[in-house]
């Protein structure tokens, strides 16, 4: 199995390259640094995923030595939480770049080698900030927002490949991307769940393990949302 991941630099994306990894994949990552990842079944790339030459670059990289790729996992994202009226223009651009466009660039890039498999996987990324409409996260709830709705629409389309395409909502994980994040709305969001703790990032991979596997190919559009929130 050959496994594409975006963002493999640190937290969620380095984690899930190393899980498949230890499960005996070959494993593509890229981000816009060098990785820590040593290991003889990883290759890394250097490549900023709302740079669409620099994707394409990627990819053909990938096709001449692999020829093809089993999955692809876009998880490369960034965020930016603060009130829409404390939000720059360019904050937001860059939220919309990276998480939406980048998104759509990375299988635009991959799709090709996609076809090639016998069951091919894109798996992206939402959160629960978009059904729980999130106050002081307008920018990055939209752009989390554009990849459900390019999640159900691209499962349409791409469904004469078999390629299926579906999307996880994780809640709350303690990495980077919420360090910044005053406990009071932390707890706020976890009050707001069926499960009122933390995410981790075995219960990400658990959701794209299923989407994964070789008997989910029935399974395409879908989000699912982690710690029991529902849209």
């Amino acid at each position: 199995m050959i496994v594409a991941v975006t963002g493999t630099h640190k937290g969620m994306g380095k984690k899930i390259a190393e899980y498949y990894l230890g499960k005996g994949a070959t494993v593509v990552g890229c981000s816009r640094h060098e990785s820590e990842i040593q290991h003889e079944k990883y290759r890394h790339y250097i490549a900023d995923v709302s740079d669409e030459s620099q994707m394409m670059q990627f990819a053909k990289s990938v096709r001449q030595e692999f020829g093809a790729v089993d999955a692809l996992i876009n998880n490369a994202g960034i965020a930016s939480m603060n009130h829409f009226l404390m939000t720059p223009y360019e904050t937001a651009q860059r939220l919309m770049n990276v998480n939406y466009f980048g998104c759509i660039t990375s299988i635009r890039a991959f799709v090709n080698l996609l076809k090639k498999s016998e069951h091919p996987r894109i798996v992206n990324f939402s959160s629960v900030a978009v059904p729980l409409a999130l106050d002081g996260e307008l920018a990055y709830a939209s752009a989390k927002a554009a990849i459900e709705s390019m999640t159900k629409i691209m499962a349409k389309e791409l469904s004469n490949f078999k390629i299926t395409v579906n999307a996880v909502g994780p809640t709350p994980i303690q990495t980077d991307l919420i360090a910044k994040v005053p406990q009071e709305k932390l707890d706020r969001i976890l009050s707001s769940q069926a499960i009122h703790r933390f995410g981790k990032v075995e219960d990400v991979i658990n959701v794209i393990d299923f989407y994964l596997n070789s008997n989910s190919d029935f399974i395409t559009g879908q989000v699912i949302y982690l710690g029991g929130v529902t849209k």
